[in-house]
């Protein structure tokens, strides 16, 4: 059976909420952007500070690459912005924006249902959804293992890459590295596609399936 929640490719929940910048609209917020929303417990948890000051601080990162980022958690906006002062947060600013909006322990406040009800307190959860406003990736951590930036940068890299070309990321793909040509697309197509060439890995059994293509 499925897991309750979002699947890959289901439209984001048009919630309303207050902010750290003011009451926003989901869809409006996110507009033609990229958009990370990841769930927090509650407040001043200490795995979830260091990475709200990790998120401030590649808020340029992100910025580039059109991403708007949110975090929702289920205190107070007033929790928010005193939250946001803690020192080594790098203060939660610039396109990262604090957001009373999650459901969690069986609990909601007023007028803040967002449509992500089945996150629960011990759930860190990261979503990344596309123009489209459609779930693109999500990644689901427990409450001790802090979430790896890092690595939610580079999935953005590979998911914006794949996206716009016929391409794919192969296992540990970093940018800058080879990628994949797509199975559907036929040979003569793919060079033509592709004229710094497209180069073909020898596989014991002969077949030619893992074709490979310098970053587009």
């Amino acid at each position: 059976a499925a897991m309750p929640g979002l699947l890959l490719g289901d439209e984001a929940p048009n919630f309303e909420a207050e902010t750290t910048h003011g009451r926003i609209r989901f869809h409006d917020f996110l507009g033609d952007s990229w958009g990370i929303l990841f769930s927090h417990p509650r407040d001043f948890t200490p795995v979830c500070t260091t990475e709200l000051g990790r998120a401030a601080k590649l808020a340029p990162e992100f910025s580039k690459r059109n991403v708007k980022m949110i975090a929702l958690s289920i205190d107070s906006v007033q929790d928010h912005l005193s939250w946001s002062k803690v020192r080594g947060m790098g203060r939660c600013k610039g396109s990262l924006r604090c957001c009373l909006a999650l459901k969690a322990r069986g609990k909601a406040h007023p007028e803040q249902s967002t449509g992500f009800s089945y996150i629960s307190a011990e759930d860190n959860i990261v979503f990344v959804f596309g123009p489209d406003k459609k779930l693109k990736l999500s990644i689901l951590y427990p409450a001790t293992t802090g979430r790896n930036f890092d690595e939610i940068l580079r999935v953005v890299d590979s998911l914006q890459l794949t996206a716009y070309k016929k391409v794919a990321t192969p296992v540990d793909w970093k940018p800058g590295d080879s990628v994949m040509v797509v199975p559907t697309l036929p040979d003569d197509e793919a060079k033509k596609l592709f004229p710094k060439g497209v180069f073909t890995k020898d596989l014991p059994s002969g077949k030619k399936y893992l074709r490979y293509t310098p970053q587009p």
